[in-house]
């Protein structure tokens, strides 16, 4: 298996604040990574790295078998699929379901006067059907639920056949139903032998899809533990990540952490 990504030394310094402090990560194809740590803990600035939208200030990024700094990111970021609310923003709202996954095989938020292939209109038409949002293709996106805006979001990031897929807190802002129906839809993407390494960030154990296999813990700009799920994933591990003594349970592939009484 090639790397999809592989970072040596990668820090990331802004004034006298380290966000990222020498992170190393290789990420093969086929796995399936979740990033945790507590908020500020450097979670969404590794992710912009890793997305070719932020260059390191110091250390190697190579993403894709290109390196930061002497690819053009241009033509790079086509071949990553990404889903953020930094993204979800700059989509207008008027925007229907099908123009927003559409238009990502140009690399654009919204449709102006671009033309696209029947063939790209399929393809979303297809994305949107998988992600259970067929129906809703000449919504306004603005009109959507939070769970359906999200599965939108997710249909777009796969638009151009990515190979690799980012997803910055899926989950946040989901009631109980929606996450579970988003966790249960991760999960069978994760499952899937053809779909690309994907890399997601939460706050939250319980949002963690079974069928990942890999899990990386950040805390303070320093990477905590980092490496096959079930090694990670400990109680000692996840009590130094968010500094609180925790216990952990696993049931049928669900990770569940309660504070320690």
């Amino acid at each position: 298996m090639s790397d999809v990504l592989e970072l040596a030394a990668v820090s990331v310094v802004r004034g006298a604040k380290t966000l990222l402090n020498k992170v190393d990560w290789q990420v093969k194809e086929g796995e399936r990574w979740v990033i945790l740590g507590p908020n500020g803990a450097g979670k969404t600035t590794l992710l912009q790295i890793a997305a070719a939208r932020l260059h390191p200030t110091s250390g190697v990024a190579g993403i894709l078998e290109e390196i930061l700094g002497s690819v053009d990111v241009f033509e790079l970021r086509p071949r990553i699929g990404l889903s953020s609310a930094a993204l979800a923003n700059q989509i207008p709202g008027h925007e229907t379901v099908l123009n927003v996954v559409v238009t990502a095989a140009y690399g654009v938020t919204g449709r102006w006067r671009e033309g696209y292939e029947k063939a790209d209109e399929r393809r979303a038409f297809r994305l949107l059907n998988d992600w259970g949002m067929g129906p809703f293709l000449n919504r306004a996106f603005a009109s959507l639920s939070e769970g359906e805006r999200k599965r939108v979001q997710i249909a777009r990031a796969l638009m151009t056949d990515p190979e690799l897929l980012l997803l910055d807190e899926p989950a946040a802002g989901l009631d109980l139903g929606g996450r579970e129906d988003l966790v249960h839809r991760l999960s069978e993407l994760a499952g899937d032998e053809s779909a690309p390494a994907i890399v997601l960030v939460t706050h939250h154990l319980e949002e963690v899809p079974p069928g990942f296999t890999h899990a990386m813990l950040l805390r303070d700009s320093n990477v905590v533990a980092a490496g096959p799920l079930a090694g990670v994933l400990t109680a000692e591990h996840l009590s130094k990540t968010f500094g609180v003594e925790l216990d952990v349970t696993v049931n049928a592939g669900r990770y569940t952490a309660t504070a320690r009484r």
